[in-house]
């Protein structure tokens, strides 16, 4: 199958798209496409623009998220055949500030809401990034 036309969940990905989204899987928290470079130096990704070619597409195939204000990437947290709808365009983020730990969620009758909201206004969204700062429970506690 060719990978621009590979299903959401189900992509046949190129070498550098697997190895990039390897690195955010096995991440502890969001990484910049520079640091996704560092780490795969080793395996012959040598540009940055190898990363960020590899980065659009496995944001274009929802598995993975841009958080905005961190210009990093994290991997989806929803598993292959999770119910979510058209949730995918509408990522939230919980960020802490102390740890930089990323929480993402994802809840359905917001997601709802606010394409309802920009379909009222005559818009079309083609994607929300929601991003919450704060401390994590265990930063709070501490």
């Amino acid at each position: 199958m060719n990978a621009d036309a590979a299903p959401h969940g189900n992509p046949d990905l190129t070498r550098n798209q697997a190895l990039v989204f390897s690195a955010l899987e096995g991440a502890d928290g969001p990484l910049s496409a520079y640091t996704i470079l560092d780490q795969l130096r080793d395996d012959g990704l040598r540009a940055p623009l190898q990363i960020y070619r590899a980065l659009d597409k496995l944001v274009a195939y929802g598995l993975v998220h841009r958080v905005e204000s961190l210009n990093a990437f994290v991997a989806c947290n929803h598993p292959t055949g999770a119910d979510v709808g058209d949730t995918h365009g509408a990522a939230a983020f919980a960020i802490c500030e102390r740890c930089d730990s990323v929480a993402e969620f994802t809840e359905r009758d917001v997601a709802d809401q606010l394409r309802s909201r920009a379909k009222a206004e005559g818009f079309e969204p083609h994607s929300t990034v929601i991003e919450l700062r704060g401390l994590c429970e265990s930063c709070r506690t501490a």
